[in-house]
C-alpha cells in the first residue's frame, strides 16, 4: 500500500498548517488520505506493533510529532511520510530524523533483529542495519546519500545488564579501495558469519571482532556497496563530514552505546579514512553542533592502510627485493630501476602536500600516473597477488573469488533481510571503481598529522601490517611510523622491538602508539590471520600491552 501523489500534499499542508488538534481529526485526515489499513484504525502504540499490515505482513509502524497526535500507518506509509516531521518506529524497522546543524535533515532507517531471533548471519548476537540518508554537508549542500551500514552486538552481550554492557568497546570498521565494500570484510575477514561455496547459506566465524566487541560494518562513501545516491565525494573532507554526521545520528537513535569507548579502524585506503574521520570526531567534540552530543571516541587502529605515501612509496623496491621473507619477486636490474625511480616521485608527492591549489593538485595526479606506473606496476606485470607476494593472482582486479560474496548480498531474501532499497540498489558489487577514479587527486594526501594530534591528546592508535602485503606493505607503514613527528617519537623509537604473542608478530610499542608486524599476514590480516587478529583487537581494545 502507498500514499496517493495527492496525500504527500494533504498531510504535509495539514503538518504545516497545524490543523490536526486530535486523534479524531488526524484519523480523519488519514482516511483521506491514506489507502486505508488495518493499521490507520489502531490509536495507540501498543497495539499498533501488534498488527500487521495485510499488505506486506509487516508489523504496523508508530509515528510520533510533536505538532500533532500520533499515528498508526504502514511501512509503506511511513516511507512516505514528508521528512523532519514525524519519527517512526517498529518492530520490524525504525525511522529517525535528525536536525543537527544549518537546517539540514538527517534520516536513520533501520532494522532491527534481536539476538535469538532468525538471523541470516549470527542469531546469537543482535544485529541493526539500515541506512543513514545524508542531507547536504558543508562540502557538499546539496548532496543526497544514502550510506548502508550492518553492526552486530558482541556476542552473548544481550545476557549482561545495563553498567557491565555500557563498557562493552563499540568499533567501526571501514574498507579502503577506495569505493570497497565494508559488507565484503565483514563476510569475509572479522565478520560473526562467513558465506559458504553455495552463496545461498552462511556459517559462523569463530574469531568473529564480535567475540571482543559490537561492530558495526560501513558501506561508504555513497555509491559503495549498498549505498546509494550522489557520488561525489573525492576526498577526506567529504568523507569525514558525512561520517561525522552518520555517528552522531546513530549514537542518538540509540543512547544505549553511546557509552560504549568508540575505536574507528580499517585497512588499505582506510588509511585516509581513520585518521580524518577520528580527527573530526575529536575536533566535533571540542567544537559540536548545536543539537549534537559528544561522541565516546577512544582510539583508532589501520591494518596494511596507506596513510603517508611518500614515505611509503619508498619502499616499494625493498619489498619486492629484501622483504622478511627473502623472496625476490623482480630480477636485479627491476629492482635498480625502481630504486632510481624514487626520487621523482617523493619530490611530486612532497608538492602534493603543500597545499590545495591548482598546482598542488596537478602535483598530486602527475604523482598518481608517475608513481604507480614506475613503482606498482612493475609488479603488476608479475603476475603475482599485489595483496600477498606468495601467490599468483588467479582473478583479477582482485585476485580472489568474491562470486559467493556476491550471490549471497543479491538475493532478494538477503536484501529484504537487510532493509536494502531495492528500488535504488539493484546488485551489490565488492568495489565501484568510478569512485576509486575520485579520489586520485586525494591519493598521494598526507593524513600521519592527524594520527600524530590524536596521539599528543592522548588517544591509542595501532598500526599494523602483515608482512607478505606488496601494496601497502610492512615496510613503508613502519617507516612512518618510526618518522611520525608526535611529543613521544623519541620514546616511540628508542622501544625495543620484540616478539608479540608468540612469535606472531614483531611489536614496537611506546605511550599508547604501536606499529605491529604481523607474520604471514596478507592485506587483509584479518582474513588470512584470523585468530591472531582477534587475539590483537582484545589486546588494544583492553589497554593491553603488546
Amino acid at each position: 500500500m502507498k500514499f496517493a501523489s495527492a496525500a504527500l500534499i494533504s498531510i504535509a499542508a495539514l503538518v504545516a498548517a497545524k490543523d490536526l488538534d486530535s486523534h479524531t481529526n488526524l484519523r480523519t485526515a488519514s482516511a483521506v488520505s491514506f489507502q486505508q489499513s488495518a493499521c490507520n484504525d489502531i490509536k495507540d502504540e501498543k497495539h499498533c506493533f501488534a498488527t500487521k499490515d495485510e499488505g506486506t505482513g509487516k508489523s504496523c509502524v508508530w509515528c510520533d510529532c510533536q505538532a500533532v497526535p500520533s499515528v498508526c500507518v504502514t511501512p509503506d506509509q511511513a516511507e512516505s511520510l514528508p521528512p523532519g516531521v514525524f519519527d517512526c518506529k517498529s518492530p520490524d524497522k525504525t525511522i529517525f530524523d535528525f536536525h543537527l546543524e544549518d537546517g539540514r535533515t538527517h534520516q536513520l532507517k533501520e532494522t532491527i533483529t534481536e539476538a535469538g531471533a532468525e538471523n541470516i548471519c549470527d542469531a546469537s548476537s543482535k544485529s541493526i542495519s539500515g541506512y543513514m540518508d545524508v542531507k547536504g554537508s558543508k562540502y557538499d549542500e546539496s548532496g543526497d546519500k544514502h550510506l548502508f551500514f550492518w553492526m552486530f552486538e558482541k556476542r552473548n552481550s544481550h545476557l549482561l545488564d545495563e553498567e557491565e554492557a555500557s563498557k562493552i568497546p563499540f568499533v567501526v570498521w571501514l574498507t579502503g579501495g577506495p569505493g570497497c565494500s565494508s559488507t565484503l570484510a565483514l563476510l569475509t575477514e572479522n565478520g560473526p558469519c562467513s558465506v559458504n561455496p553455495d552463496g545461498k547459506t552462511t556459517k559462523i566465524n569463530p574469531y568473529s571482532w564480535t567475540e571482543a566487541a559490537h561492530v558495526l560494518w560501513l558501506d561508504q562513501p555513497a555509491g559503495v556497496g549498498y549505498s546509494y545516491g550522489d557520488e561525489n565525494d573525492s576526498g577526506e573532507a567529504m568523507v569525514s563530514e558525512d561520517a561525522y554526521y552518520f555517528f552522531q545520528a546513530f549514537f542518538q537513535a540509540h543512547p544505549e552505546y553511546s557509552k560504549s569507548p568508540l575505536y574507528i579502524i580499517g585497512e588499505s585506503y582506510a588509511g585516509h579514512y581513520v585518521p580524518a574521520i577520528t580527527h573530526r570526531i575529536w575536533k566535533g567534540n571540542q567544537s559540536p553542533c548545536e543539537k549534537c552530543i559528544d561522541i565516546n571516541l577512544a582510539g583508532l587502529a589501520i591494518g596494511n592502510g596507506l596513510t603517508n605515501p611518500e614515505e611509503q612509496y619508498q619502499w616499494y623496491p625493498e619489498m619486492v627485493w629484501n622483504n622478511s621473507h627473502e623472496i625476490k619477486v623482480v630480477d636485479e636490474s627491476v629492482y635498480q630501476a625502481m630504486k632510481a625511480a624514487v626520487p621523482k616521485c617523493v619530490a611530486l608527492i612532497h608538492q602534493c602536500n603543500q597545499g590545495d591549489n591548482t598546482i598542488d593538485n596537478f602535483a598530486c595526479q602527475t604523482a598518481f600516473l608517475v608513481c604507480n606506473l614506475a613503482l606498482t606496476s612493475p609488479y603488476q606485470a608479475t603476475g603475482l597477488n599485489p595483496y600477498d607476494i606468495r601467490k599468483k593472482c588467479d582473478k583479477p582486479p582482485l585476485c580472489y573469488d568474491f562470486s559467493n560474496v556476491a550471490n549471497f548480498l543479491n538475493l532478494e531474501s538477503t536484501k529484504q533481510a537487510l532493509g536494502v532499497d531495492e528500488s535504488h540498489v539493484h546488485n551489490w558489487n565488492a568495489c565501484n571503481y568510478g569512485i576509486n577514479m575520485k579520489f586520485h587527486t586525494d591519493w598521494m594526501k598526507d593524513f600521519s598529522p592527524y594520527v600524530a594530534d590524536l596521539l599528543d591528546a592522548g588517544f591509542p592508535a595501532l598500526i599494523y601490517a602483515g608482512d607478505v602485503d606488496f601494496i601497502c606493505n610492512y615496510l613503508g607503514n613502519q617507516a612512518w611510523t618510526k618518522g611520525l613527528a608526535w611529543k613521544h617519537s623519541a620514546d616511540f623509537n628508542a622501544a625495543e622491538v620484540h616478539d608479540w604473542n608468540g612469535g606472531a608478530g614483531l611489536a614496537r610499542s611506546s605511550n599508547g602508539f604501536t606499529f605491529l608486524q604481523v607474520k604471514d599476514g596478507g592485506h587483509m590480516v584479518p582474513s588470512d590471520q584470523p585468530e591472531v587478529s582477534l587475539t590483537m583487537l582484545k589486546t588494544f581494545l583492553s589497554g593491553g600491552v603488546f
